[in-house]
């Protein structure tokens, strides 16, 4: 426990240095402050001075984590400052739900469980640092430590750019969800919602006496068979079409 205790101010103190240099140096991030739930909060005009305000103090916070002595109080007020971030996103998602928070970076992401997740996580870091003490950070440790910090990043909406748009871009490529299925992945009902769409059905439906007679697929086109008035009507259904107006009809 004291290891874990003693790691925690090396975490915290990342991410709050994250944030500070966002908002002080980040010019989109401050060009974005107006328009996130900070602005509601505090005013349109005194959003940036509030962002800056707020990055100093990180600044501030981190230093103190990371230069020694180690004393409980400053784990207490990292406990503090994420404590005001969860109050501050309950604000945000009582009354700007559609807003970002802004407390990383600049994106349009509105507050979702990620950011409460990701503040919970913090908060719960600076409670075990406050009984942080000089510890040997051995490889164990320390891969504990780089295990808290990829899932508060994984947490961090602000990085989705760089890992889950990405990730997902690859799972397209490999799912290939758009791809041309075969005839025995295409439900019959699929088919049958299309052609329901169809000039083609509307233009024959008067003429239709009886429900689906028979159904085969050939060279990239389902035929469905109805009864029609003494004749019989054959529509041909593309199999990787979309499209109502593609669908042809044939009364024999």
């Amino acid at each position: 426990m004291h290891g874990i205790a003693a790691l925690q101010p090396y975490v915290i103190a990342l991410f709050l240095v994250w944030a500070a240099l966002m908002k002080l140096f980040s010019r989109r991030m401050r060009a974005e402050a107006g328009r996130t739930a900070l602005a509601r909060l505090v005013g349109a005009a005194r959003a940036v001075p509030t962002l800056r305000l707020v990055g100093v103090v990180e600044l501030a916070v981190a230093a103190a984590l990371l230069l020694p002595p180690v004393s409980p109080e400053e784990g207490a007020v990292a406990a503090l400052l994420s404590t005001g971030f969860l109050a501050y996103l309950t604000y945000s998602y009582a009354t700007a739900p559609t807003s970002s928070c802004g407390c990383l970076g600049a994106h349009s992401h509105p507050v979702n469980w990620r950011a409460f997740a990701r503040a919970g996580l913090l908060c719960l870091a600076g409670v075990a640092a406050i009984w942080a003490r000089p510890y040997p950070l051995d490889p164990p440790l320390v891969t504990l430590g780089l295990v808290e910090v990829i899932a508060l990043l994984g947490l961090s909406a602000e990085l989705d750019r760089y890992w889950l748009v990405p990730l997902r871009q690859l799972l397209v490529r490999i799912r290939r969800p758009l791809a041309v299925r075969s005839p025995a992945e295409i439900p019959l009902e699929a088919s049958l919602h299309l052609l329901y769409l169809s000039p083609a059905y509307c233009s024959a439906s008067a003429q239709l006496t009886s429900d689906v007679q028979d159904v085969w697929d050939e060279d990239g086109l389902r035929f469905v068979v109805y009864g029609a008035r003494e004749r019989t009507a054959v529509f041909a259904i593309p199999l990787s079409g979309v499209d109502p107006s593609a669908i042809r009809v044939a009364l024999t």
